[in-house]
């Protein structure tokens, strides 16, 4: 479906973004969009635009465009913080088509802390802690789902320009209730190309949801669980960053899926271009 910053490009879940400031690095996923200072401490915004949100391979506001953005926090010697925002409707359009959602879902506010650097010249690591909120009205929830707002804890293994990374669900987990142990595994390449401002990428993950709601649904032809694919490339113009890139997902799509909403399959191929500033 599915980490203060006034937000940084996405091209759905992965991208690439500029460094923000002299000596400082800026890492590529939705959830830890936050940057190393050189010294001291560092507080920075971004702003963007995106065709399409996608999260993990699914759009999160039914196949049309977003806003997003956040602030981030982060002092030297690795620890940071922050808030991200952006426009969604998956769970009101859920509610819409007759399952659980809520009404009034307009907005994702994602909070979260961790701590990174690097290590042997050219590792690096990153853990931390993840809230996705979703404020929204009343909800309508039926059997195997839960409200939306998911904590996960996660850790990431880095090489030059590769990443590894685990994340791992406290509890329900995007709507699907008693999901402890849910995870995404994802393994990202983000490879720049020197003197240019461009900046190629390579994405797998693996969505693997747990326990009994996960298997009510996925005996009943709604699997949650899925993997998605991505390549993208972005290009920095003066701090404005364009992005594009084309994703795909295997989610299921059969009568009843769990990410077929209002006759749009959320997990399909297609591209997506992105517009951000950093601040």
């Amino acid at each position: 479906m599915k980490k203060t910053r006034l937000l940084v490009a996405t091209i759905g879940s992965l991208l690439a973004f500029p460094v923000l400031a002299e000596e400082t690095s800026v890492t590529q996923h939705k959830e830890d969009i936050h940057v190393t200072p050189a010294s001291g401490h560092t507080l920075t915004a971004n702003v963007s635009l995106v065709s399409d949100y996608l999260y993990r391979g699914i759009s999160q506001t039914g196949t049309k465009p977003a806003i997003q953005g956040g602030f981030d926090y982060a002092r030297s010697g690795g620890f940071y913080a922050g808030v991200w925002g952006s426009s969604i409707s998956w769970i009101s359009d859920s509610l819409a088509a007759g399952g659980a959602g809520a009404s009034n879902a307009g907005v994702e506010v994602d909070t979260y802390l961790g701590f990174k650097n690097n290590f042997a010249t050219d590792f690096s690591y990153d853990v931390g802690y993840l809230r996705y909120n979703y404020p929204a009205g009343n909800y309508t929830l039926l059997p195997n789902f839960a409200k939306a707002d998911t904590d996960e804890v996660y850790g990431a293994l880095g090489y030059k320009w590769l990443i590894l990374k685990y994340s791992y669900s406290l509890g329900d987990t995007f709507m699907v209730s008693q999901a402890r142990g849910t995870s995404y595994v994802d393994l990202s390449a983000n490879y720049p190309i020197a003197d240019t401002g461009i900046t190629l990428g390579a994405h797998f993950g693996r969505q693997s949801y747990k326990g009994t709601s996960a298997s009510n649904l996925k005996a009943g032809g709604a699997d949650p669980s899925y993997s998605d694919y991505k390549l993208s490339v972005t290009r920095d113009f003066s701090g404005f960053v364009l992005g594009l890139a084309y994703s795909k997902t295997n989610a299921s799509t059969a009568p009843g899926a769990f990410y077929k909403v209002l006759n749009r399959d959320l997990g399909q191929g297609k591209a997506v271009l992105s517009l951000s500033r950093s601040f």
